[in-house]
């Protein structure tokens, strides 16, 4: 008889993987605090927070709920210790209330798995989430119009805090959408869908977020396109390319000024292609191994280089093999929802999945490619990596849904099905 050729495969071995990640967090949080003319204390003891935040959680899941598969929180935790000690580099104060909003992201991210986990429960509210994610979108709409930055107005402020209602609402989308077309077969499940999809993204135009729009619109596609590929995907995408071409006219004039400078940003360096000139030539000049952290002209000379421009500042200080690594990052993620999403417990669990993991890589391409100038600029940032509370929130709740999907996480589950069995 044929041997089974994984036989041999050794699993994971988390607490090592742990370890490497820690020590490289701990080194880049002490770089990131003597990199300034002073030594800044607080990027660094922000990072040795979050590391100990890794261990906890790592250490309370594998002994309580005896979980194994940890590969995706690593990744993302990865992810946000990279941005983080950027974050806190550039900005010191800041890295406190970055930390605090990746503690709060896993803490959505832990509470949303456990909600997932009981698929009826998740139809069954299906209803009063699509009933949230207008809410946001209605608020953000109506609030929105008093507070617009670069043009949009995708940000709302309540009692001194600023929130971007169009983040949350990508995970109730998503949320939505997996729990719609879940079964399959019900045209009126689709049809309901595209009508919440045409609402949301209208709501978007309104309120000017191009980035944001297009976001929601490939993730509407990959939704549909998990959903069957009969004659409801043919309608779909009907439906798909008249909401592409209401985004192109109501966007037209707006569109144009930035595409004004597309492929063309060295002929205006000092004004409409300055951002993006100053990243091209702080990645060529950081090569493949960077300048080290602290030395670059990106985080001094680029707009927003926490945020829109951070790949800049990554690939110049840390280096193109570093920025390259970065984006593998979301392909795994990727290639993860995949792998899980064929062997997952219901099509809830693929659809949400494969949507997240799209939306994730998606977000990371439009930043990447716009800031190189290989797309027009959107102004959307790269998840779990730029500045922001709501886009980090946003991100680990998405990455819920790719977790929901492997079937190793509700371990505890069954535990308690054989019991009641015996």
């Amino acid at each position: 008889m044929a041997k089974n050729k994984f036989a041999k495969v050794k699993p994971i071995n988390n607490f090592l993987l742990l370890t490497v990640l820690s020590v490289f967090q701990l080194g880049t949080g002490y770089l990131a605090a003597a990199c300034g003319e002073r030594f800044e204390l607080r990027a660094l003891i922000a990072l040795a927070l979050l590391v100990a935040a890794e261990w906890v959680y790592v250490i309370f899941f594998y002994t309580v709920f005896h979980r194994r598969n940890f590969e995706l929180e690593l990744i993302a935790f990865f992810l946000s210790g990279v941005g983080l000690a950027v974050i806190g580099s550039v900005y010191p104060e800041s890295a406190f209330k970055q930390f605090f909003m990746v503690l709060a992201g896993i803490g959505a991210f832990t509470v949303l798995v456990f909600v997932l986990g009981n698929v009826d429960f998740c139809m069954k509210i299906r209803p009063i989430v699509a009933a949230g994610a207008l809410l946001f979108l209605a608020v953000n709409v109506a609030l929105g119009m008093f507070h617009k930055t670069n043009g949009a107005g995708n940000w709302i402020e309540i009692a001194g805090f600023k929130l971007q209602p169009s983040e949350f609402v990508k995970v109730l989308f998503i949320f939505v959408g997996a729990a719609t077309l879940e079964k399959i077969q019900t045209s009126k499940n689709t049809i309901l869908f595209i009508g919440f999809a045409v609402v949301c993204v209208g709501a978007l135009i309104v309120i000017r977020d191009l980035g944001t729009a297009l976001v929601f619109f490939v993730t509407f596609l990959i939704i549909v396109f998990m959903n069957s590929g009969d004659i409801k995907t043919v309608a779909a995408a009907v439906t798909s390319a008249g909401l592409g071409a209401a985004i192109i006219l109501k966007y037209r004039a707006y569109a144009m000024r930035r595409f004004s400078s597309y492929r063309h940003v060295f002929d205006d360096p000092y004004g409409q292609g300055m951002q993006q000139t100053r990243v091209l030539v702080g990645i060529a000049s950081g090569g493949l191994f960077g300048l080290g952290i602290g030395n670059g002209y990106v985080r001094t000379t680029a707009y927003a280089p926490v945020s829109d421009s951070i790949f800049g500042i990554i690939c110049e200080e840390w280096g193109l093999l570093f920025g390259i690594l970065l984006i593998l990052s979301f392909v795994a993620i990727a290639i993860s929802a995949i792998v899980n999403s064929i062997a997952s417990r219901s099509a809830f669990y693929s659809i949400a999945s494969v949507a997240g993991a799209g939306l994730l890589l998606f977000q990371c391409a439009l930043n990447v490619f716009g800031i190189t100038d290989i797309l027009p600029l959107t102004g959307v940032t790269i998840p779990f990596v730029s500045l922001g509370g709501s886009s980090m929130i946003s991100c680990w709740a998405i990455l819920a849904f790719i977790k929901s999907s492997d079937v190793r996480t509700y371990n505890y589950l069954l535990g308690a099905k054989r019991k009641e069995v015996k």
